[in-house]
């Protein structure tokens, strides 16, 4: 019985989701267009076999430079060709094992040759490797192609290190203590998700983005930015071991929570409109996944007051799980969100 509660309580969060990421786009929608983005919304099973079997198939390169082409006016398909599908990324693995192998031979360098030269390359690559090999599979997953690389890594530089400044301007002005305890946590989940939603929607209203996987691809670059340099900074401070630690662990922090408070400003705003502050305050939507964000984050920085569950690392596995069954359901509805466009213009051809 309770099993079946929960089950129906994600799918009614899944369903809220998906419907209003449709509501917003139409005051009006018709009814048979919402029964079509409604049909088949079921709970969402995420197949991990599936949705990652591309990575171990052989590509060409020209299918690598199709995908890294993205997002220019030649390159942009209409929305009639957008693919709804599921999509299945395979470039990211590429630049996860080209810059683990680049991070291997700086540490052989190191290591092998005592060359203190090879130490700041360490520290660059080595926090690069997962936070922008996500970021890639988000650039996969951006089933527009209206975002050029150009853009993510622009975003990924100048929103990292702008998010990071904020962050300080923040830290000035709110007392957040340690960071241990979960009062400390909790302010300082909210300092620095703040800091990086204030940046995100710059961007998108820079960009005048208006579909759920753009929101997604424009948070992870920020995210990705702000954990690249942050990582860069404490294995300077504490040691390369630091990056280590930290690369693993980036797999559910800063490029997944900004990635869920991006699609939260699209979620949050009215379709052809910049996010105001009017709709960060109102939207209740974007209030839920913005303080989820801030949740994840609190709890990740909190010490749980047993000592082998932070020992083993348990709760932070537990973490990472539900950040990313919270972004599998904002792509689902994201893919959701393309059928229901398509199917707009399709009934107003047929008028």
């Amino acid at each position: 019985m309770a099993k079946n509660k929960l089950t129906g309580s994600l799918h009614t969060v899944l369903l809220s989701t998906t419907m209003m990421g449709v509501k917003r786009n139409y005051a009006r929608i018709k009814d048979d267009i919402k029964n079509e983005a409604n049909r088949g919304n079921q709970f969402v099973e995420i197949h991990l076999s599936q949705l990652f079997q591309q990575v171990f198939h052989r590509h060409s390169r020209d299918e690598a430079d199709r995908i890294m082409i993205a997002g220019t006016k030649q390159t942009t398909p209409a929305l009639t060709k957008v693919s709804s599908a599921p999509v299945k990324p395979w470039l990211f693995s590429r630049f996860f094992m080209l810059l683990s192998f680049s991070f291997l031979l700086l540490t052989i360098l190191y290591l092998g040759f005592g060359s203190d030269k090879a130490i700041p390359g360490m520290m660059v690559v080595g926090s690069l490797v997962v936070p922008f090999s996500i970021l890639i599979m988000f650039f996969e997953m951006n089933v527009y192609r209206n975002i050029s690389l150009m853009q993510v890594n622009t975003t990924m530089l100048v929103g990292g290190v702008a998010s990071l400044l904020l962050t300080m301007v923040l830290y000035d002005v709110i007392p957040s203590g340690n960071g241990v305890s979960l009062g400390s946590a909790l302010l300082v989940g909210f300092i620095e998700e703040t800091a990086k939603t204030i940046i995100i929607v710059i961007f998108i209203n820079r960009f005048k983005l208006n579909y759920i996987l753009n929101g997604i691809l424009i948070g992870a670059a920020i995210g990705a930015g702000f954990a690249i340099f942050e990582t860069a900074g404490y294995s300077n401070e504490f040691g390369l071991s630091t990056i280590l630690l930290r690369s693993w662990q980036a797999i559910g922090t800063h490029t997944i929570w900004a990635a869920i408070i991006g699609a939260a400003v699209i979620l949050g705003k009215q379709r052809y409109h910049h996010f105001t502050l009017h709709d960060a305050l109102t939207n209740a939507h974007f209030l839920s996944y913005y303080l989820v964000a801030i949740l994840l984050h609190a709890m990740w920085d909190w010490q749980f007051p047993v000592w082998w569950v932070n020992e083993f690392y348990l709760l932070k596995y537990l973490l990472i799980v539900v950040g990313w069954v919270i972004i599998f359901w904002l792509i689902d509805a994201g893919l959701r969100e393309v059928r229901t466009l398509q199917g707009q213009q399709i009934r107003k051809r047929l008028k």
